[in-house]
């Protein structure tokens, strides 16, 4: 079978939920039987979103390979099965680079390097190559916005890429919005029509149009985009906003997305099964009673930073048909005295990964609070790193320990920078990314939820317990129950007795999906809740004590 492409666009305004968009088709397309890739464009000029601020770029997600990728990755791996790596998102800054290597070489012969044929010949040359593994539609996301400048290579290349491939191989589905002015009391067409313009500007016509809108939209309307935009009715599909994105693969596949994809790529499927979807969405939308988790984060202003972090969490009330209440806690705001009045009411604590020492006072407090009251806590990645050093600090006597991030200069260095080259070189430092991975003790925490002793999960970090200290924090009560193979680096380390205590140096939210929740966070919401009844329970015991 020929190679088939469905290339996912956006219009009028960014954020449109076009990386959504594409991993709800890819999602119908796997439960049609087909093998699915998918892979995204970030026009930006950096080379990857590893050194960005998450304030700007959102969350880093990482494959197993070790690539430092865009978030709507995520999204891909949640809703599909496909394998993804650093070959599924490349920026603009990534194709130049690989370009100028190139003409340093000499490999175009003295020729004069230009956007078009060179760029576009790059970027097709990376679809092709993401197509060529083992897969029967490869779906195309572009970053940014139609007409902006940095877009047009992109948007280019997959114009020839029609041409070339033909009208059966390739489907161009473009996201759009149809705003609801206020003051008219009216939703407005005309923004998705000039979105739709430009993509004819510059060689495209849209086949299928999702367009946006917080509300129903009437048929004459839909009729009238239909009309305007030259694509038949039903290809004018309304994306209506949804209050959990689960639901978005089953609006999709009411509203016909998928057969229109298999007609215009003349495929022949089955008919989807979408009952495990509906499923979740059943539970998310009749939970028997709901979960709140404090997370203590240092990027908790934009919720984006920690995208897979809030879905795992999701997946995991899920599982336990909770709905999820969320408490984002800036934790420098736990630094000063009374800090305990900001957690009190938490059914579980989690600290999250991240860089530098601003609020790490506030995490400590934190995981004090956690450990000492018997919350559920659970850390991940510096949230473990954190643990250790509170642990040290209170429990073993080390008041000044810490790590070499925060402190060089500290007598106690718990946590400490890697030393080998083990990972790539990023501004200055080492980094261990990728998938590890870990052998954990028959009879903790972590073996009983994963169901085994043998697991591989993705880093991303610099920093490693200092196994120096091993003897002093595990004399204290500190397990270390999951490391590396060669028992180099450790990866979990848990309190016993806790009703739920425990720091991974690894990211299980990457690996959680919808349908098969991450076993620590489904053990964690447990736990949680468990914790939730106890809380009712106590309250209960003291009213009646009151009275």
């Amino acid at each position: 079978m020929s190679a088939k492409y469905i290339f996912v666009t956006g219009g009028v305004v960014s954020s449109l939920g076009k990386g959504l968009a594409a991993a709800s088709i890819g999602c119908l397309l796997e439960a049609r039987g087909l093998r699915v890739n998918l892979m995204k464009f970030d026009p930006y000029l950096n080379v990857d979103p590893g050194t960005m601020s998450p304030f700007q770029h959102g969350e880093v997600f990482v494959t197993d390979d070790g690539a430092e990728t865009d978030l709507d990755l995520g999204h891909y791996e949640r809703f599909t099965h496909a394998k993804l790596s650093r070959d599924n998102n490349l920026t603009t800054g990534r194709i130049y680079e690989q370009i100028i290597t190139k003409e340093r070489r000499g490999d175009y012969l003295g020729k004069t390097v230009q956007v078009i044929p060179h760029v576009t010949n790059e970027i097709k040359s990376a679809m092709r190559k993401v197509a060529a593994a083992d897969c029967d539609v490869t779906i195309v996301e572009i970053g940014g916005t139609v007409g902006d400048i940095e877009s047009l290579p992109f948007l280019e290349a997959i114009r020839q890429m029609r041409q070339e491939l033909g009208r059966d191989n390739t489907c161009f589905v473009h996201v759009t919005l149809i705003p609801w002015i206020a003051a008219a009391q009216e939703l407005k067409t005309k923004p998705t029509q000039h979105s739709v313009k430009e993509m004819l500007s510059i060689g495209i016509q849209p086949d299928i149009l999702l367009c946006r809108a917080d509300r129903a939209v009437p048929l004459e309307m839909r009729q009238k985009i239909a009309a305007f935009c030259n694509v038949e009715e039903a290809a004018a599909v309304v994306a209506r906003d949804v209050p959990s994105i689960y639901e978005v693969p089953l609006n999709f596949y009411k509203e016909g997305v998928d057969a229109l994809a298999m007609k215009y790529l003349r495929l022949e499927t089955k008919e989807p099964d979408m009952s495990k979807w509906e499923d979740v969405v059943r539970r998310a939308y009749n939970p028997k009673d709901e979960v709140e988790i404090g997370i203590v984060g240092k990027y908790v202003e934009y919720e984006d930073s920690y995208k897979s972090l809030k879905e795992a969490l999701v997946h995991g009330a899920l599982d336990s048909n909770l709905k999820l209440k969320v408490t984002w806690v800036e934790a420098e705001g736990l630094e000063a005295e009374g800090y305990e009045s900001q957690l009190a009411g938490f059914d579980g604590i989690l600290v999250p990964g991240g860089f530098g020492k601003r609020g790490i006072e506030g995490m400590l407090n934190a995981i004090k609070y956690a450990r000492e009251n018997e919350v559920p806590y659970f850390g991940i990645c510096l949230g473990m790193q954190a643990a250790c050093i509170e642990f040290a600090r209170n429990v073993c006597g080390l008041a000044k320990a810490n790590s070499g991030e925060f402190d060089p200069a500290t007598p106690h260095r718990i946590i400490y920078k890697l030393r080998e080259l083990i990972g790539v070189e990023e501004m200055g430092g080492t980094m261990r990314l990728g998938a590890w991975d870990c052998v954990m003790e028959p009879d903790s925490l972590a073996a009983r939820a994963y169901g085994r002793t043998t697991i591989s999960e993705r880093h991303r970090h610099r920093y490693e317990f200092n196994r120096e200290y091993e003897a002093v924090l595990t004399g204290g009560g500190l397990r270390l129950t999951g490391t590396t193979p060669d028992a180099t680096y450790v990866e979990i380390v848990e309190i016993p007795g806790h009703p739920f205590f425990l720091g991974c140096q690894f990211h299980p939210e990457f690996k959680s999906k919808p349908l098969e929740p991450h076993p620590l966070f489904r053990e964690f919401v447990k736990a949680s809740y468990a914790n939730r009844g106890f809380l009712k329970a106590e309250k209960i015991v003291r009213a009646e004590v009151k009275a």
